[in-house]
């Protein structure tokens, strides 16, 4: 069985950003993927959440999504390093397009929206099946804001969002200190019916 937690250092990233290893760890922990999950990863970047499932769900499918050309070609190369080109289908669009054409799912990520968060949701709800997941990985307070607004007004949804801290350890001469890395917020939102 594989477990989540790839060394950062494991994945190809150029100047693209990177959800980091302790918070795809709990990415994955609140997406609950099982092995023939259907998954969807909306703004994908270098793919190190689309690569962390795919191995969560090795008789599932992994569709990640992204806009950004150097983004897709990372994509590409991570996938290939992993070796999992029959796992992962990269699709190169700006959310929601392309969406409309994907199978219904099972877990969708949500790692970046370019400004049509409620446009998205909209789509994904059409396709969610019945006790699937979106996770929301923020690190604004107005992608914050957004989720919990349209959650807020549907009833056919429970969510839940926590904030993490994640300080990694550095050498600094002789001494060791600790270095903070940005805050993120984790949405977790569970279609109920």
């Amino acid at each position: 069985m594989n477990l989540p937690g790839i060394a950062d250092e494991e994945f190809i990233r150029d100047k693209v950003p990177m959800t980091k290893e302790e918070i795809r760890i709990l990415t994955m922990c609140k997406a609950k993927i099982r092995p023939d999950d259907i998954i969807w990863d909306i703004g994908a970047g270098t793919g190190s959440l689309s690569i962390e499932a795919a191995l969560l769900a090795p008789q599932g499918k992994v569709y990640a999504i992204e806009k950004k050309d150097l983004a897709v070609n990372l994509l590409h190369q991570n996938i290939a390093k992993f070796k999992l080109e029959n796992n992962i289908e990269v699709i190169a669009t700006e959310a929601p397009k392309g969406l409309d054409d994907l199978p219904s799912c099972d877990v969708v990520f949500i790692g970046g929206s370019g400004k049509h968060m409620f446009e998205i949701l909209d789509l994904i709800d059409t396709k969610l099946k019945i006790d699937g997941r979106i996770i929301v990985n923020a690190v604004t307070i107005q992608t914050i804001a957004q989720i919990t607004e349209y959650m807020t007004q549907k009833e056919n949804y429970t969510y839940e969002a926590i904030q993490v801290q994640v300080n990694r350890l550095r050498k600094i001469g002789s001494y060791d200190m600790f270095n903070a890395q940005n805050p993120v917020y984790i949405v977790t939102c569970k279609k109920i019916k």
